[in-house]
């Protein structure tokens, strides 16, 4: 998921550079054909999307600001360019609320398009609403909402059967106790061995405090990198709580289990981030108990890393 948000915020960086070459396109094409009254708001507005670039290519919790001073250029352009235009204006009129709806989510942008529909029909009826004009906004207002409807419908049963977790490359809490109680019921069966590693970070909360959603991140990637490369394939690494995760190791003997877990420690202990410094990471062994239950295991799991986050 955040790939997924790196990549959103360097496409719409992409627009909002490419939206900022039209308009200083536009004041040239102004400064040719000699209209030189009309040069100054496009060549402002150029401006304004150069900072909403750097703000969406710097500085991923600033893409709705960014987002916000793009439309803020169009609808400017498009209140000033639209009671001039003798031809074509329904393509004129048609330009809000479709690029509304590319700049913010689909409930504001349908709200922003109903509350703006009187604006834009009467700076293009010059004051006078029409009511086959009116028809037709309306009818391209909800056409154009279909689209992110369906995104948005497709990425919430997305994010309703994915078994990853939103923020990090481990599963997420449901499919980690579901892939447990299997393990633990295959444990019983076969006789063989289970070890869970519980682990704790307890600098998150205050890394996303005090330096924001890239350092958080960036502990959390952290993390599940490290442990990554020195479990096994197999292995299910799943994220318990905000900064809580279990290692469940499959056929894992005492001893190799805690192999693991040393290994871990003194990895983790050598890293260290630019903005929280070294990581603090604690770790703790869990093993179920001969005839135990996979409930009353879990329990005994949850217990554990609340007293890891206690301290």
């Amino acid at each position: 998921m955040h790939d997924r948000d790196r990549h959103s915020s360097r496409l719409f960086a992409l627009w909002h550079a490419g939206g900022a070459l039209l308009l200083l396109g536009m004041a040239l094409w102004l400064y040719l054909m000699g209209e030189y009254e009309r040069i100054p708001l496009p060549a402002a507005l150029s401006l304004l999307m150069v900072v909403a670039t750097l703000l969406n290519a710097t500085r991923e919790e600033y893409s709705r600001l960014a987002a916000y001073l793009a439309l803020i250029s169009g609808y400017l352009l498009i209140a000033v360019e639209l009671p001039r235009q003798s031809g074509l204006p329904p393509l004129w009129v048609g330009l809000p609320p479709v690029l509304t709806l590319l700049l913010l989510p689909l409930a504001p942008a349908m709200l922003l398009n109903l509350a703006l529909t009187p604006v834009w029909l009467a700076l293009l009826g010059n004051g006078q609403l029409d009511g086959q004009m009116l028809l037709g906004y309306l009818s391209l207002v909800a056409v154009a909402a279909l689209v992110p409807w369906e995104q948005a419908r497709q990425h919430a049963l997305l994010r309703a059967t994915d078994p990853r977790d939103a923020e990090c490359a481990a599963t997420s809490r449901e499919t980690l106790h579901e892939l447990l109680a299997s393990e633990v019921e295959r444990a019983g069966m076969l006789g063989q061995p289970l070890g869970v590693l519980l682990m704790h970070l307890p600098q998150l909360d205050m890394a996303g405090e005090q330096f924001g959603h890239g350092a958080r991140q960036a502990l959390l990637d952290t993390l599940c990198q490290a442990v990554s490369s020195r479990s096994r394939d197999h292995d299910i690494l799943g994220r318990e709580g905000p900064g809580d995760f279990w290692l469940v190791m499959p056929d894992t003997s005492e001893s190799g289990a805690l192999l693991v877990q040393h290994r871990l420690a003194q990895a983790l202990e050598q890293m260290s981030l630019m903005d929280t410094g070294p990581m603090e990471v604690r770790l703790r062994l869990c093993r179920p108990r001969a005839g135990e239950s996979s409930p009353h295991f879990e329990q005994r799991l949850e217990a554990g890393s609340q007293s890891l986050a206690d301290g």
